[in-house]
C-alpha cells in the first residue's frame, strides 16, 4: 500500500499535464452560455463539423495546439480549459465536488450552442468525456478516448478497489497540499520525465503543475482515482476509440501486461476500437504526433 501510494502521488503531481506556451490563443469565445467550470475557445469554420477537445489533468488547451492546426482548416475545433489549471484562475472549483459539476456543465454548454460534436479526451479529458457519453449520450456523436482507465487505479493494482484506494489517495492529497513549493516542483520535475519523452516537453509539463491551482488540482486527482465507471461501461453506446501508449524503453519488451489492464479495463464496452501506440508515454500527441495526428484523422472520417 506504501508502494501505491508513493505510485500515486507521483503521478498526482503531472498526470495529464500540458506543454505551455507563453502567447494566449485570441480565438473568439463562444457566449450562448456562460460556464463557470471551464473556458472555452473556438477555431475553424462556424459550418465545420464540430470537435470538442478536453485536455487532461492539469492541462491547459494548449496541449492540443499542434493537432488544433491540423484540423482548424476543416474542422469547428470547441477548445476547453479547466478553471485552476495550467494557470487559469480556481473559480468555482476551488473547492467542493469536481468532476460531476464539470460534466454537467460540459452538458449545459453543448446543449446551449446546439452542439453535437466529436469529442478527444486525453487522460482525465477522457473520464470526463466517458462521463458525458453516460449521462448525457445524445451530447456527443462519438468519443475518443487518449490514455484514460475507467479506473485509474488499475494501472498500480489489478485487484483494486475504490474502497482500499480511498484511503491512499486521501492520504496522497494532504501530503500534496502539505509540502513545500520547492519540493513540489522537485517532484513534478522528476515525474514529467515518465510521462513524456522529449526533454523540453517534460520542463513544460513539469512548469503547468506549478502554475496549476494545488487545491482543484489534488480535488481533481483525488475524484479520478476513486472513481469507477467501469460498471457503467455497457451502457455507454458512443461510438468510441482507445488509443493507449506503450514505450519499452520504460517496461520492457513485453505488451502482454499493459494490452491485459487496457483491454480487461473496457471489456464491456460495446462500439470501442482499441489501438496501442508504440514509442509513447502518456502524453501520446507529444511523443507520437504523426501518429496521433493519422489516429485523429481516422477517428473524424
Amino acid at each position: 500500500m506504501r508502494n501505491l501510494l508513493t505510485n500515486l502521488f507521483s503521478l498526482a503531481l503531472t498526470l495529464g499535464g500540458v506543454l505551455l506556451l507563453i502567447t494566449t490563443p485570441s480565438h473568439s469565445q463562444t457566449k450562448a452560455f456562460t460556464p463557470t467550470r471551464f473556458t472555452v475557445v473556438t477555431e475553424g469554420p462556424a459550418d465545420a463539423p464540430a470537435v470538442l477537445l478536453l485536455p487532461g489533468l492539469p492541462s491547459g488547451r494548449e496541449v492540443f495546439d499542434a493537432e488544433a492546426k491540423i484540423l482548424a482548416p476543416k474542422y469547428r475545433l470547441y477548445r476547453l480549459q479547466i478553471n485552476g489549471f495550467a494557470g487559469q484562475a480556481a473559480g468555482t472549483n476551488a473547492s467542493g465536488p469536481f468532476l460531476a459539476p464539470v460534466v454537467a456543465e460540459l452538458h449545459q454548454y453543448l446543449t446551449a450552442n446546439h452542439l453535437h460534436p466529436a469529442v478527444i479526451g486525453h487522460s482525465l479529458g477522457g473520464l470526463l468525456g466517458l462521463m458525458l457519453a453516460q449521462a448525457n449520450p445524445e451530447d456527443l456523436q462519438k468519443l475518443m478516448i487518449v490514455d484514460t482507465l475507467p479506473f485509474y487505479a488499475l494501472v498500480f493494482d489489478a485487484h483494486a478497489t475504490v474502497a482500499a484506494v480511498t484511503p491512499q489517495a486521501e492520504a496522497m492529497r494532504t501530503q500534496m497540499m502539505s509540502i513545500s513549493d520547492e519540493a513540489y516542483a522537485a517532484q513534478a520535475a522528476q515525474t514529467a520525465t515518465y510521462l513524456v519523452n522529449d526533454p523540453a516537453a517534460q520542463k513544460l509539463v513539469a512548469a503547468n503543475s506549478r502554475n496549476s491551482d494545488r487545491a482543484v488540482m489534488t480535488n481533481a486527482m483525488f475524484e479520478d482515482l476513486v472513481t469507477d465507471l467501469r460498471p457503467a461501461l455497457a451502457s455507454i453506446k458512443t461510438p468510441a476509440t482507445l488509443l493507449y501508449p506503450f514505450d519499452a524503453t520504460a517496461v520492457g519488451p513485453d505488451t502482454s501486461k499493459i494490452d491485459s489492464v487496457y483491454s480487461g479495463a473496457y471489456s464491456t464496452m460495446p462500439n470501442l476500437t482499441i489501438h496501442r501506440i508504440e514509442n509513447s508515454r502518456h502524453f501520446i500527441m507529444f511523443d507520437q504526433p504523426a501518429v496521433f495526428d493519422k489516429e485523429v484523422q481516422t477517428f473524424l472520417k
